[in-house]
């Protein structure tokens, strides 16, 4: 695709109107009432459409240049499987010939019925057991093959750190005086990942599963969003679950492990890559934002992005990671053994707990989150 065609689908994407997305769901042989609502997300253009029966559905285009076509279909298909072992996901429609995937002027999108739920504001013992088995369940669907070449990341040092921060670098976007701290934080963590990570397995999982891409109802939970979903390790989708750092969230941890465990197997050792995979996040996030700065709703959503301020706390946050992921790999730092009960946790750490904005360098006063 040239550069043009990409300009051009960029325009379109952001310039989708309710007339639009009514003419797409209608295209696929489903009467409209009428009323359609934005639905908040910042990645994706995301609508809740009503239709004439009463029924709602769910349209969600994709993001041009984000995903290709296989990728997408990846994404589905992962669904189905889950859906199949009767998993509470929330799979896309298909149509009477088995299609999910569909183009309107160059713009993939699909439907999903709408999901009726809360997201809670935190997780209890009780819960984070549920998810735990829930995530035991999933992991067994995800380990029984890989995803393909198509487009799906594949976690590790070069993808989810080194990567995003060459073009943060490249497009001169750290402050000048932050720029070297920056990265040589980051490289020190790809290294720690690099050694951390050697002989852990990678399987198919969510890849980005916080508490927002949790529904819950009198049915049970829902796993919503798995745009991101990837080669990754199983911890991946453990650690946005604990409410602070891995040491202070000893009964959430212990209470997904109990669950996760009478399904699939957890190594204690793989919960080492909890911080240094926070780490990571926080460059891969800043660069996801850097990719999109050309999106007025972006510019709108982190006025504080393009500041001295941001690259600042930015730097210092990698710092305090780096010398947290080095400290926990010390034998005496953290001293896990397993027992009938679950896992005892003994540890050196007086670091307070971690606020949202720990997760994510957009989150607001109001809890919102962009994605």
């Amino acid at each position: 695709m040239s550069d043009l065609e990409s300009h051009h689908l960029r325009q379109s994407f952001a310039a989708l109107q309710p007339a639009d997305i009514l003419s797409a769901v209608e295209s696929l042989g489903y009467l409209s009432s009428g009323h359609c609502e934005q639905l908040n997300s910042l990645e994706n253009r995301v609508y809740d459409v009503r239709l004439e029966d009463g029924r709602h559905v769910v349209v969600k285009f994709y993001r041009p240049g984000r995903w290709s076509r296989s990728a997408i279909q990846s994404e589905h298909d992962f669904l189905y499987e889950l859906q199949a072992d009767e998993i509470p996901v929330c799979a896309p429609l298909r149509l009477a010939d088995g299609q999910s995937l569909h183009e309107q002027a160059g713009i993939f999108f699909a439907l999903w019925w709408r999901t009726g739920g809360r997201c809670l504001d935190e997780l209890g013992v009780r819960q984070a057991t549920e998810l735990g088995r829930l995530l035991g369940r999933i992991h067994n669907v995800g380990a029984r093959t890989a995803f393909q070449s198509n487009g799906r990341l594949i976690l590790n040092q070069q993808s989810y750190l080194i990567e995003p921060l060459q073009y943060l670098l490249e497009n001169d976007w750290p402050a000048p005086e932050y720029r070297h701290a920056i990265e040589d934080s980051a490289l020190d963590l790809a290294r720690l990942y690099e050694q951390a990570a050697a002989d852990i397995p990678l399987l198919r999982i969510h890849g980005d599963c916080h508490i927002g891409n949790l529904l819950h109802s009198n049915e049970g939970w829902f796993f919503l969003d798995f745009d991101d979903c990837l080669m990754g390790p199983a911890v991946q989708d453990f650690w946005m679950l604990l409410p602070g750092r891995l040491v202070e969230s000893e009964p959430i941890v212990n209470a997904l492990l109990d669950g996760y465990r009478l399904f699939r197997d957890f190594e204690p050792g793989w919960l080492g890559l909890i911080e240094i995979l926070r780490a990571m996040r926080y460059v891969h996030y800043s660069a996801w934002i850097a990719r999109r700065w050309h999106d007025p709703a972006f510019q709108q959503a982190f006025e504080h992005f393009n500041t001295g301020e941001y690259w600042q706390n930015l730097s210092q946050d990698l710092r305090d990671q780096l010398d947290s992921c080095q400290s926990a790999v010390a034998p005496h730092t953290l001293d896990a053994t397993i027992h009938a009960g679950g896992t005892e946790w003994q540890a050196n750490d007086d670091t307070e707990a971690l606020e949202n904005s720990a997760y994510f360098y957009d989150w607001t006063d109001n809890g919102s989150d962009p994605d």
